[in-house]
């Protein structure tokens, strides 16, 4: 049987979708694994990605994750190279404005235009809600005269911050180390005013009804990638130092912080 394998959520542009492709194939011959990498971009939903059931490969977030009816089976969460703890499969969400701003602190922000990704993720949306909780108890009032959204990618809430459709928005870390690695001029375009606390980073998933050998294989072939001479120009291109076993017990961080602002009338980052 063949399986399909996809990195939409870190595929933030052409490079870095072209390394992910061969990482892809690499996987599929060293594990012997039928892997078709497919191309499943935005306006599709990624609901529809996590709900085949010929999943192999395909990155999701584990707020989705931790919330779905049927969980996808995990397969390994990458450890990014520039994790905020180190040699962790964590990530944390950078809140980014725009170079020329005045604004230096996310206090600064207040009053303005925040974006946000989709309410189904971690890092768009979640994390932001939890790390500007603090400051919405001190208020107890609003934060933004707008919130816009779902933005639903990375480059969109680039793309909606350079055209001055919102002055905040919140950035997956990780995604973010991609895009600055192969777009050298972000650098003198956008700023971080602030970044959210350490989470457990998306992990790739199969399909629930996956067959436990082909998982197996996955994994033994994914924990070789940190040390496989092929894969060296991959770990530099990708940002990736390793991958390794998924820690469920982890992933209850993002409903203790979902719980948290929900019952302190948060629900929508604003």
């Amino acid at each position: 049987m063949r399986y399909v394998a996809n990195a939409r959520m870190y595929s933030v542009n052409p490079p870095a979708a072209a390394a992910w492709k061969e990482l892809f194939g690499w996987l599929a011959r060293e594990s012997g694994v039928d892997l078709d990498i497919i191309d499943h971009a935005f306006p599709l939903p990624l609901a529809d990605l996590w709900s085949r059931t010929d999943l192999g490969c395909a990155f999701m977030c584990g707020f989705p994750f931790m919330h779905a009816a049927e969980r996808p089976l995990p397969v390994a969460a990458p450890i990014p190279a520039n994790a905020p703890i180190s040699e962790r499969p964590v990530y944390a969400t950078c809140l980014i404005v725009r170079a020329e701003s005045d604004f230096q602190t996310i206090e600064d922000t207040f009053g303005g235009r925040l974006g946000y990704t989709a309410a189904d993720s971690h890092s768009g949306y979640n994390a932001l809600r939890h790390h500007l909780l603090p400051y919405y108890q001190q208020r107890g009032a609003k934060l933004y005269r707008e919130s816009i959204g779902p933005l639903t990618t990375p480059r969109r809430v680039i793309e909606a911050l350079l055209a001055c459709d919102i002055d905040v928005g919140p950035l997956d870390g990780y995604a973010l180390d991609l895009m600055r690695h192969h777009q050298s001029e972000l650098a003198s375009r956008i700023r971080v005013v602030a970044t959210t606390d350490p989470a457990p980073v998306p992990f790739l998933v199969a399909s629930s009804g996956c067959p436990d050998e082909i998982v197996c294989r996955l994994q033994t072939t994914l924990a070789a990638f940190a040390s496989a001479p092929a894969c060296s120009d991959l770990r530099e291109r990708l940002l990736l130092k390793a991958f390794v076993p998924v820690a469920l017990e982890d992933y209850g961080l993002m409903l203790r912080w979902d719980r948290e602002t929900r019952e302190a009338g948060y629900a929508q980052p604003v």
